[in-house]
């Protein structure tokens, strides 16, 4: 599909300023823009390499998998040596959450920003916390029971700061989304324009990269240098989408895919500890290339042809598969892998968690996020009410009142185009 039409916003914007590319210069990012239904599409794609990476890969080392040993003795081995590479997924999340995040937010408040992100993470996450602790209860095959103040710690999705553990594994990536969001919630802040988000994506690029020698565990814990160039390409992208691609985006973009290169390699030794299967640095870089020119083509228009109404349905479900897949599913996996042949389970295991996972984004997300955000964006009580005083109305300025039209970022950038639910939460192998 061609890139989409200007609106008539478009048509009237004040001539950029120097230096600064035109708004919708390159694709429409208002309302009327098309759906990135692609970006639906990729998310299913990297939950079900995870969820693959657990099933059929995960715990050669171990008998924490369900299997009671090594995944690949029960699969053929090329298909447990490519499910070997579904821990990648978390890579291609990452780029997504950078895009997507970046779109969402745009020409949003600092509270706005603040209930979108609770609202969207925590009521799945809280559900998929009590399911998978009952489960583990019911039926303690895998792991022990948690305890209470382990269960009541996970809850806050601040458990990787306290140093305590998770009651699921996947649930470590939600601390790297979280650090995430502090850091591109400044500037949120400060307002989101082309410039600042540049600069933001600049800076970290260069802090991820210092980090390494700084030896400041503070610097470390933000900068983040394994998943930075992810964030930050998909942010890039995401510029690239709204804007028109410029050598400064092209720049920093192959700046990222060079550092994701490097970063491949701890990744890899990593993942290695708990496979049987010898990784391989090539291969590994394929899938992140892959990943790389999959949200590229999407930022570019190239993939808008891909309209299936059918991946609104499987991006929303991604989120709540990959909170509930692991513990649950190793717990399925041990009570029937005596009885039923491995294929079998895996086969019918996985579209009944995509089922359930339906039912949380229908039954829990949906609503339970409603009833959050009409609470939280709440105004505050005025001062008849007992509570602070109301801020007193500014009469917004005629346009030239100061001798000149405001800038192109604040007066005439396009709303973003909604592009899936949820698209900031994050997904990745333990």
């Amino acid at each position: 599909m061609p890139p989409t039409a200007p609106t008539a916003q478009e048509h009237t914007a004040t001539p950029p300023q120097a230096g600064l590319p035109a708004p919708g210069g390159g694709r429409s990012a208002g309302r009327g823009a098309p759906r990135l239904y692609a970006l639906d599409g990729l998310r299913l794609v990297a939950a079900l390499m995870v969820v693959a990476y657990h099933y059929m890969a995960y715990g050669a080392n171990s008998d924490v998998t369900g299997w009671g040993g090594d995944p690949a003795d029960h699969f053929p081995a090329p298909v447990s040596a490519a499910a070997s590479y579904g821990f990648l997924g978390v890579e291609l999340f990452f780029l997504i959450s950078g895009f997507v995040i970046c779109m969402s937010c745009w020409g949003r408040s600092p509270k706005e920003f603040l209930v979108s992100r609770v609202t969207r993470l925590f009521p799945a996450y809280w559900l998929a916390i009590l399911v998978t602790t009952a489960v583990m209860n019911i039926a303690p095959v895998v792991y022990d029971p948690p305890e209470l103040t382990l269960v009541l710690s996970n809850l806050t999705m601040f458990q990787e700061a306290f140093n305590v553990g998770h009651i699921d594994g996947v649930y470590w990536s939600l601390w790297a989304e979280l650090r995430f969001y502090l850091i591109f919630g400044i500037v949120v802040a400060m307002g989101t324009t082309y410039q600042r988000v540049l600069l933001f994506c600049g800076i970290w690029a260069v802090a991820s990269v210092l980090s390494d020698q700084a030896e400041l565990p503070l610097l470390d814990l933000l900068a983040q240098p394994r998943y930075a160039p992810f964030f930050i390409a998909g942010v890039v992208m995401y510029l690239m989408h709204r804007f028109r691609p410029n050598p400064m985006l092209w720049g920093l973009l192959i700046f990222c895919w060079l550092v994701a290169q490097h970063r491949t390699w701890a990744l890899i030794n990593q993942a290695q500890e708990s496979l049987s299967h010898q990784l391989s640095w090539e291969v590994a870089l394929g899938f992140v290339t892959a990943f790389f020119l999959l949200v590229l083509l999407v930022a570019l228009g190239k993939l808008d042809f891909v309209r299936w109404g059918w991946l609104t349905t499987a991006g929303a479900i991604t989120y709540p598969l990959y909170l509930l897949h692991e513990n649950i599913g190793w717990t399925v996996i041990h009570v029937l892998s005596d009885r039923v042949p491995s294929w079998a389970i895996v086969a019918g295991l996985v579209p009944a968690l995509m089922l359930l996972s339906w039912l949380v984004h229908r039954l829990v997300e949906r609503p339970v996020g409603r009833a959050l955000r009409r609470q939280m964006m709440r105004p505050r009580p005025s001062i008849a009410d007992g509570g602070a005083p109301a801020a007193k109305p500014v009469p917004a300025k005629p346009l030239g009142a100061t001798g000149a039209a405001p800038g192109p970022q604040e007066a005439t950038e396009p709303e973003p185009v909604h592009a899936g639910a949820g698209a900031g939460r994050a997904h990745s192998a333990p």
